[in-house]
């Protein structure tokens, strides 16, 4: 029987065992074709898999130089996806851009782009949503439950306040037993 050659026991990676800038790039390929990374994210990875500083380094900048890491296109992607989508106010979207390692300026100009008008409409459009399950409730509840998810989404609390009060105004009919300050009458 002969001997097998030596390999990581990753197919992968077993072509370029010696070099580390070819593992590195293979690394940084197969996770940018599922989506889009941060360079930190990145180098994270890279930092895992023991790639060494300064190849991961030499690797990381020429990604970035030919376009394959591109963290202010990542971070206005993911503003526009993810208000888009989840309905995430500023404020939570700065967290998760900061989580994901994007530099603090590249996400400002980011959440930038994000309109106080779109960041109210789409603060409109959950409360109105999630009222159609509240009917049956008082309009103070209403009210503190409306307010608790907005916040949970990252939205300011005065823009929340405003918004919950004037949508719970619209919908008077379904909140009949409370004023519009959200308290009971006496």
């Amino acid at each position: 029987m002969g001997e097998e050659p030596p390999g990581t026991g990753d197919p992968e990676f077993d072509g370029a065992a010696g070099d580390p800038y070819s593992v590195a790039r293979t690394i940084l390929l197969d996770k940018l074709t599922g989506q889009p990374r941060t360079r930190a994210e990145l180098a994270d990875l890279l930092a895992e898999r023991e790639i060494p500083d300064e190849v991961a380094d030499a690797v990381l900048d020429r990604f970035t130089d030919v376009g394959l890491i591109d963290d202010a296109a990542f971070a206005n992607a993911w503003v526009e996806s993810r208000h888009r989508g989840r309905g995430l106010g500023k404020r939570a979207l700065a967290q998760e851009l900061r989580r994901r390692g994007v530099d603090d300026q590249l996400a400002r100009d980011a959440l930038d782009e994000l309109q106080p008008e779109q960041e109210e409409e789409r603060a409109r459009e959950l409360v109105r949503r999630k009222l159609r399950s509240m009917r049956s409730l008082e309009r103070q509840v209403a009210m503190r439950r409306l307010l608790g998810m907005l916040a949970r989404k990252g939205y300011p609390g005065g823009l929340a306040m405003t918004v919950v009060k004037e949508e719970l105004d619209a919908g008077h009919e379904e909140f009949p037993l409370l004023d519009s300050s959200g308290l009971e009458p006496e």
